[in-house]
């Protein structure tokens, strides 16, 4: 026994146990949610709605505190003078082109949740409003707007620019392996980084990662399977949605492995091109002007009372409906920052942090404004024209997956547009998850930026199972209450590792 310690075969299989520990680990808590949930010894979803009624309860304002700083973080860099460093040497260029660099950005960051949304959320607050606001007035189109909007705009694209700025500056600037835990050498020192702490902070990035995608690839397999119900009457159960998980896995982790330049390039350019069409159509064919007004209206309004919506003063009165939203969304946001951060910065050298900022969170921002003004209309405009009562309208915002093929069918050309909205959907699927598939393989290989084939197939199985674990125990609850309770402990990770990074920044010489 001694003999066989001490031999180079037991060295190299303690190396490979250690170098992939991370990996290994997550792969034992997917089998354990697998097995509780398919024998019904226990509900994680369950376990995951505790927690997150706990947090609602105690911390909410600690989302909406963050979300918030994030912004005022993002432009206080952009525009200072640190705005003209370079993420990278003084003379290297970015990588992609604008479009390219906008499409995969896009692509990764919002994926199919704007799909899932687009026409659920603006509905639902346009019929169910906070407090006094009457349901279905002109006071409560205008709730719905400035709140999809909130959700969707500025905030998370802060939180997103925060994270890939630190990534990408130390990256490239300082040249740090790719890893959360690197952004912190300013404040804890390079082994430190590299020891228990550094292990820690980066074993969080890989469960806030692992939590938000797979919240999203649940949510995208239950409204695929709407989708496809509701055009060839393919019922809506399980197994309809372990095959969808597991054709569209396939596709993922194939794109994943063909790298970026290939494959995630271009599933995102056709993901945009798709997402752009889809919009244009259904600006067509939905009520043109009422999409125009709303969209300069409500976008006026929304920057008009960005001070107000951003601190949720009426929200804070009304807890339960803060958790089900803001603090949702915010969380969300904020567990997908790890794995978007460290995707656009993957893709962002050679720009400058002004340009970085600057382009990530204005250009998806204006994305999603049109978007939601445009889906939003669709659903909105047929309870104020009264071709749907208002009751009907709350009662199909009430079951988000479904809203957009429900809704679509009030408006010409709906099959066509709600196959071209399928393939979106599988788009979105694909993009959002080869994104996270790449970066998870990058953590876990120790920050390299071309980790194995194996790692990326790995990955990309340990977020379906997870996803299909999830849908098996709680659905879109229990996926919605892991996001919150995985994103808790990155929002001290995301400040912490601002101060780090303005602690490298300050020693940068610049005239």
């Amino acid at each position: 026994m001694n003999k066989y310690l001490k031999s180079e075969v037991y060295k190299v299989k303690m190396e490979l146990l250690k170098r992939n520990a991370l990996l290994f680990l997550y792969l034992f808590l997917v089998v354990l949610i697998l097995l509780a949930s398919a024998t019904g010894k226990f509900t994680i979803g369950t376990i995951f709605n505790t927690m997150m009624k706990f947090i609602n309860d105690k911390f909410a304002i600690a989302y909406l505190i963050s979300m918030n700083l994030f912004i005022i973080f993002s432009f206080i860099i952009a525009f200072s003078k640190f705005g003209n460093i370079k993420l990278g040497s003084e003379n290297c260029e970015p990588e992609y082109t604008f479009g390219s660099w906008f499409a995969m950005l896009f692509g990764a960051g919002m994926g199919i949740g704007l799909v899932f949304w687009g026409v659920a959320e603006p509905i639902f607050h346009f019929t169910s409003p906070l407090g006094s606001i009457t349901a279905g007035s002109e006071e409560s189109l205008n709730f719905a707007f400035i709140t999809s909007f909130m959700h969707w705009g500025i905030h998370p694209w802060a939180s997103y620019s925060i994270v890939g700025l630190s990534i990408a500056y130390f990256q490239f600037r300082k040249n740090t392996p790719a890893l959360i835990s690197s952004i912190f050498i300013p404040l804890i020192g390079e082994e430190k980084s590299k020891g228990l702490i550094g292990k820690t902070i980066d074993f969080l990035a890989v469960f806030a990662t692992v939590s938000g995608v797979s919240t999203s690839l649940g949510m995208g397999t239950m409204q695929i399977n709407s989708g496809l119900n509701y055009i060839f009457n393919i019922p809506e159960n399980i197994r309809v949605q372990l095959i969808i998980i597991a054709v569209v896995t396939s596709m993922f982790i194939f794109t994943a492995v063909s790298g970026i330049g290939k494959g995630i390039s271009i599933i995102s350019n056709i993901n945009l091109f798709l997402a752009f069409g889809i919009m244009l159509i259904c600006f067509i064919i939905g009520p043109t002007g009422q999409i125009l007004e709303n969209l300069v209206k409500q976008t006026y309004n929304y920057f008009k009372s960005f001070a107000g919506t951003s601190v949720q003063l009426q929200g804070l009165q009304h807890k339960e409906w803060l958790g089900q939203w803001t603090v949702f969304y915010w969380a969300w946001w904020i567990s997908w920052t790890p794995f978007v951060g460290m995707f656009i910065a993957r893709i962002s050298k050679g720009r400058t942090i002004r340009q970085f900022i600057v382009g990530v969170i204005g250009a998806p921002t204006l994305a999603s404004i049109i978007w939601f003004s445009i889906f939003g209309t669709l659903g909105t405009n047929l309870g104020i024209r009264g071709v749907i009562s208002v009751e009907t309208l709350k009662s199909i915002a009430l079951v988000p997956e479904t809203a957009f093929f429900k809704i679509i069918s009030y408006y010409p050309f709906s099959s066509i547009v709600s196959i071209i909205t399928m393939v979106l959907l599988c788009t979105f699927f694909i993009t959002s998850a080869d994104s996270a598939t790449f970066v998870l393989a990058m953590f876990t290989s120790k920050g390299n930026l071309n980790p194995s084939n194996k790692k990326k197939v790995l990955w990309g199985l340990v977020e379906a199972l997870l996803a299909v674990g999830l849908l098996l125990s709680g659905g879109l609850q229990g996926l919605q209450a892991m996001a919150i309770v995985a994103a808790f402990p990155f929002i001290i990770i995301i400040i912490l590792g601002f101060i780090s990074l303005c602690k490298a920044l300050i020693k940068e010489d610049i005239k």
